[in-house]
């Protein structure tokens, strides 16, 4: 007898568009709030619109990159542990 498989909600490629949408126009809207709101800011450049959001961008870029960088120092053999 076949086990039937437990269906998750973004199994279907619809809910996942759908998931996406809601992501971009949450950061739309924030992006959009962002031009309106008063921020007390130590240095010029945080006060330009959207700032965070393109600092955080190329912040997790960076990091990304480093650690792809990273494992090529610290990868084992894949028969390490058998030596």
């Amino acid at each position: 007898m076949a086990e039937k498989s437990k269906v998750h909600i973004f199994d279907n490629p619809q809910n996942v568009k759908r998931a996406l949408w809601v992501l971009y126009i949450f950061c739309g809207i924030s992006l959009v709030l962002d031009l309106f709101v008063y921020r007390h800011v130590d240095h010029p450049w945080e006060s330009l619109p959207g700032f965070y959001g393109i600092y955080g961008f190329a912040g997790i870029v960076i990091l990304v990159l480093l650690a792809k960088e990273m494992r090529k120092l610290v990868l084992r053999k894949e028969d390490y542990y058998d030596d």
